[in-house]
């Protein structure tokens, strides 16, 4: 997630193309990066991975959403590179939080005090 940051923010061909194919523009891809950026940071600090981990999936399901519905799996002829790297990042992100069921459980339990 933190590659695409520097796409995002440069205002790089591909990734105007697929903000402006999916209708978000320049607002939606330069706030959708600072939102990755906040993400990226979160997921760095053990206190704050797990907050991290969720927005990460939020985000990247987004990206899926857009990858099957709009843009399809290859995005200006890069062979679904983008695709296979927003697999990855939810596939990594779910996998903290599957490995961090146990916290994640005591959090729930501790914030609804049961």
């Amino acid at each position: 997630m933190l590659e695409t940051l520097f796409y995002k923010f440069t205002a790089a061909a591909e990734s105007v193309y697929i903000f402006e194919k999916v209708g978000l523009g320049a607002t939606g891809r330069i706030g959708i990066g600072i939102i990755e950026l906040i993400t990226v940071i979160l997921l760095v600090y053990k206190k704050t991975r797990l907050i991290g981990a969720v927005l990460s999936i939020g985000i990247i399901s987004g990206a899926l959403f857009y990858h099957f519905t709009i843009l399809g799996i290859e995005v200006m002829d890069d062979k679904g590179l983008l695709f296979c790297l927003a697999v990855i990042v939810f596939v990594l992100s779910a996998l903290i939080l599957v490995l961090n069921k146990k916290e994640i459980v005591s959090q729930i339990k501790r914030i609804t005090n049961k």
